[in-house]
């Protein structure tokens, strides 16, 4: 069945400004020591779901020892409660992951209690309010650091690192983390190391990005179990850099069938941030696209994905300071806006995760202003709208073919149509014709449009139909 759009011009300007609107910087985290994100793109210190925001971080104030401690807000980031620490050991608890589910919050981290780095877990059943005990989720002599972790209904995925065997291990919870699987080695490689692995999942599929440093290159690895990690497919290399080429820091974000990989790369002489997206759950990928402006040091992306609009932020020195920076795409990734600059201050900024929920975008960082590190947050109440909203058919459709379209469409079924318009997907005008003498077909070459979403709008009478095609 087709699907036919209404445009709504306030939400059209909305995606005009929307990257105007970030609010003021907040400041999370008030201890007496410094408190860190953590400087592994794959993990996520930050969630959201509707108007509920999750930060977690690792904090010193405890006489200098680390710990994990956790923030939310339930009114979409205006107002903060307080903060609650969820470890509690005389020792190193660092590198949190969060991830939630309905009102299960799920953190993982690594934690030297044992007298070696272990992956610990522990989680809230009551949207964290309150918190269980920790779980241990590994043992055994060697360094497991890096966690990341997933969760979709009762599913909870999480890897991390196995700092001797240079191998990307994995488990899972089909329980909601009461009972976890033996750990199993998903990535292990005869020398070459695979580091800083993310992990996301939709139904029942499970996708892992990783750094991997196999025949002598760094480059982007991919691979996916289609069966809520039961088992699992060939590794996929996403990048292919020369023995020269170095592309790292892989984030990941998944919204149904579409997937979004961001990562760092030097292919242009410098670090530049660059995107990857595959719209059939990870089969198909799409050729890379590039993110950030800067191509000196570009640091540690963060990726969102929901439906077509995907958010990155990231940091980079390109204005002389660490500062934090952040750009959308508005059609899943095909094509890419004018990055900016989401910080400005003489302190470094640094390490930021975003998370999106209803038309909000939300973003946490490590950040030294204050003369040691705290957690900062900013937000942009409408940077999640990309201003069409789709209804029923309204009984007026026009047929476009082919759709997706590359050199021309096709548009039929203009009888009573006396005025048609395509905009793109931020709501410029790039077509208008009145149509005096309706013809039963109208051929509109489109070779020269950019890649991405398009539409097209009609007028009959007082009533406007508008429906969506694609310029590959």
């Amino acid at each position: 069945m087709k699907k036919h759009f209404l445009l709504v011009s306030i939400l059209l300007l909305t995606a005009f400004i929307s990257q105007a609107q970030w609010q003021p910087d907040v400041k999370l985290s008030n201890g007496s020591g410094s408190s860190y994100t953590t400087y592994y793109s794959n993990a996520r210190c930050i969630a959201s779901s509707g108007d509920t925001v999750h930060v977690v971080w690792s904090d010193n104030r405890n006489s200098g020892n680390w710990e994990i401690y956790y923030k939310r807000s339930t009114d979409g980031g205006i107002n903060w409660g307080a903060d609650t620490r969820i470890s509690n050991n005389i020792y190193l608890s660092s590198n949190p992951s969060l991830a939630i589910s309905g009102s299960m919050v799920h953190v993982v981290w690594d934690d030297n209690r044992d007298g070696n780095n272990e992956i610990y877990y522990n989680r809230s059943t009551d949207g964290g309010i309150s918190w269980g005990t920790d779980t241990r989720l590994t043992n055994d002599t060697s360094l497991s650091r890096n966690p990341c972790v997933s969760a979709s209904g009762s599913e909870v995925q999480v890897v991390w690192n196995d700092y001797n065997t240079l191998a990307i291990f994995y488990k899972r919870s089909a329980d909601g983390g009461i009972n976890w699987s033996p750990a199993i080695p998903l990535i292990n490689n005869s020398g070459p190391s695979s580091w800083y692995p993310s992990v996301s999942e939709s139904g029942s599929v499970v996708h892992v990005v990783w750094l991997d440093g196999r025949g002598g290159q760094a480059n982007i690895y991919y691979k996916r179990s289609e069966d809520g990690g039961e088992t699992w497919g060939a590794d996929y290399a996403l990048t292919n850099n020369s023995i020269t080429g170095y592309s790292d820091s892989p984030s990941m974000s998944v919204s149904g069938s579409d997937v979004q990989v961001v990562f760092r790369d030097t292919r242009a002489g410098g670090y530049g941030i660059y995107s990857k997206h595959s719209t059939d759950g990870g089969i198909n990928w799409s050729i890379d696209k590039r993110v950030s402006e800067g191509n000196i040091t570009e640091h540690c992306p963060s990726v969102s994905v929901i439906d077509s609009l995907v958010n990155v932020v990231w940091y980079g020195d390109r204005d002389g300071n660490p500062e934090i920076y952040y750009n959308h795409s508005a059609d899943a990734g095909q094509s890419w806006r004018t990055d900016m600059r989401l910080t400005n201050d003489a302190a470094v900024s640094v390490f930021p995760f975003v998370a999106a929920s209803n038309s909000a975008v939300h973003v946490v960082w490590q950040d030294y202003r204050d003369g040691n590190a705290e957690i900062y947050y900013k937000r942009n109440p409408t940077g999640n709208t990309v201003g069409i909203k789709e209804l029923p058919s309204a009984g007026m459709p026009v047929a476009i073919f082919p759709n997706p379209a590359s050199t021309e469409i096709k548009i039929q079924s203009l009888e009573n149509i006396k005025e048609l318009t395509i905009t793109d997907i931020y709501g410029k005008e790039i077509y208008h014709s009145k149509i005096l003498n309706p013809k039963p077909e109208l051929l509109i070459p489109v070779s020269d449009y950019p890649a991405g979403i398009y539409f097209i709008k009609v007028k009959k009478g007082n009533k406007i139909s508008v429906q969506k095609f694609i310029k590959q």
